[in-house]
C-alpha cells in the first residue's frame, strides 16, 4: 500500500495579534501580520488582526494627542511645562548679566549664545511650536511672561515665573 503524503497547512501565527495590544509595537505587529495574512497565509482573519493593530495604535497615540491639547488637565500640565521653562530662562538671563554685564535685548540672543536654552512657550502644546516667551527689557529689569492659551499679552491666563521677587532682590526680573 502506498501512502501518499498530505502536505500540512501551517497554522496561522493568529496568537501573535495580541502583540497589537502594545501601542506603537502594535502598529508594527500590525504591519507584519497583515502582509503574513495577505502575502504568505491568504488568510483574511489574519490580515484583519494585522489592520486592527495599525488601526488600535493610531486610536490611542491620536486619543492621547486629543487628550493633552483639549482637556483640562492636559492645559495644566503644558501650563505648568510652561512656567517651569520660564524659571529656567530667569537662571539664563541672569547668568546673562553675569557674564556680559547687562541683560539681553531679546530672548533669540540668548538662545544664539546657547543652544541649550529654550525660549519657545510649551502653553500651546503641540499646535503652534514656534510661540516664543514674551520678554520685555526695561533698563536694569526685565518682564517674561506667557500670553497663556489665548495668545494675548497682559490678559488673565497669562502665566509668570514662580520666581519669589523681594525689594532687595538682585534678581532684575520684575512681573
Amino acid at each position: 500500500m502506498i501512502y501518499e503524503r498530505v502536505p500540512v497547512r501551517e497554522k496561522p501565527p493568529y496568537l501573535l495579534g495580541l502583540l497589537c495590544f502594545i501601542p506603537l509595537l502594535g502598529a508594527l505587529a500590525g504591519i507584519i501580520l497583515l502582509l503574513l495574512g495577505i502575502l504568505k497565509y491568504k488568510d483574511k482573519l489574519l490580515s484583519g488582526i494585522g489592520v486592527f493593530g495599525i488601526l488600535f495604535t493610531i486610536l490611542i497615540y491620536g486619543g492621547l494627542f486629543y487628550w493633552s491639547q483639549n482637556s483640562d488637565t492636559g492645559r495644566k500640565q503644558w501650563a505648568l511645562l510652561s512656567q517651569m521653562q520660564m524659571d529656567r530662562l530667569v537662571k539664563d538671563i541672569e547668568f546673562y548679566k553675569i557674564q556680559s554685564g547687562r541683560y539681553p535685548d531679546s530672548l533669540q540672543v540668548l538662545s544664539t549664545e546657547d543652544s541649550m536654552v529654550n525660549i519657545h512657550d510649551p502653553v500651546f502644546g503641540m499646535t503652534k511650536m514656534n510661540t516664543i516667551f514674551n520678554y520685555e527689557k526695561k533698563g536694569d529689569h526685565y518682564k517674561l511672561f506667557s500670553s497663556g492659551r489665548d495668545g494675548i499679552k497682559n490678559t488673565s491666563d497669562d502665566l509668570y515665573p514662580t520666581i519669589a521677587i523681594t525689594d532687595s532682590s538682585k534678581i532684575g526680573f520684575r512681573r
